[in-house]
């Protein structure tokens, strides 16, 4: 009799389909396990099959492989095929492989919970769980908008923080140990607002750091006006609403501008620059683009 091995021969690769029931029904053909971890924030898939023995790996990323063009033509959306090898127990939490310490800027840092990290001087450190949030700081949009809080977070001008659709919180809690005040975070979704809560427990904050409550960014009218704003939505609402965005803001104040597919930045900048407001910087990654606007009148 064979002794059960030790480690798994696993096949991962990432679905951006957005049809559950189509990845199902595709994956299903391929007769092996899947475990899977959804990261809302980039609304990506990690899916992960595995072997016990290494012939059966290399086989599984074959049949994967050959099966990417035939999924493709069905409307299903896979990339980034790995191989790797995991220790059994490690297997249900999996997903824990996808995820570093990030180094956003000298200043900032964002730390996954189960990972040791020691702070430089002067550097804040973001402690997020992958597994509970909406927001990790690996996102292209989410990491534009870290980049531009820490690159001016020791200028007197900014002190004042909005985070707009706050997701995990990880904007206003970087903000806020950062140096930023006072902080101001809100989220149309209910959950969201659960999780930010809790994620500003995980850095030591409470409701006395940041002002945290639901609201609709299409209605929300700021009760001041910040120095910094940080909105990280979908591009129909930032264009549909872009006075009352860019009324959020100062005058001479910035807007940092993310979740916009590339195709549509243009389109956002005309309107924002009509509206009142002149672009400073664009960054794209992949098939993503943010930007920095500062209010002019």
């Amino acid at each position: 009799m064979s002794n059960i091995s030790d480690k798994l021969y696993c096949v991962k690769l990432t679905d951006y389909t957005a049809n559950p029931d189509l990845t199902f029904e595709l994956l299903s053909s391929l007769e092996t396990y899947f475990s899977s971890y959804e990261d809302r924030e980039s609304g990506a898939m990690y899916l992960v099959a595995y072997s016990e023995t290494p012939e059966g790996g290399r086989e599984l990323a074959e049949r994967i492989n050959a099966c990417l063009p035939f999924w493709s033509e069905a409307g299903a959306i896979f990339s980034d095929v790995e191989e790797f090898e995991l220790a059994r127990e490690e297997w249900s939490e999996v997903w824990k492989k996808y995820f570093h310490i990030i180094h956003i800027a000298d200043n900032l840092v964002i730390r996954p919970s189960w990972l040791k990290y020691t702070p430089q001087p002067g550097q804040a450190v973001v402690n997020i769980d992958p597994g509970m949030s909406f927001g990790t700081g690996q996102h292209a949009t989410t990491a534009y908008c870290l980049k531009v809080l820490a690159q001016n977070a020791q200028k007197q001008e900014y002190k004042s923080v909005l985070d707009a659709g706050c997701g995990s919180g990880i904007l206003a809690i970087a903000a806020k140990l950062l140096g930023y005040a006072p902080v101001t975070a809100y989220d149309y979704d209910p959950d969201c607002v659960s999780v930010t809560l809790e994620n500003m427990q995980c850095n030591d904050l409470t409701t006395q750091d940041i002002d945290l409550f639901a609201a609709d960014a299409t209605t929300y009218a700021a009760p001041q006006e910040f120095d910094l704003a940080c909105v990280n939505i979908l591009s129909p609402i930032l264009c549909a609403h872009a006075p009352r965005i860019i009324s959020w803001v100062r005058k001479d104040g910035l807007l940092a501008l993310a979740g916009i597919l590339s195709q549509d930045f243009d389109n956002l900048s005309e309107i924002f620059t009509a509206a009142g407001a002149v672009e400073l910087d664009r960054f794209t990654e992949k098939e993503w683009t943010s930007g920095l606007f500062r209010r002019v009148r």
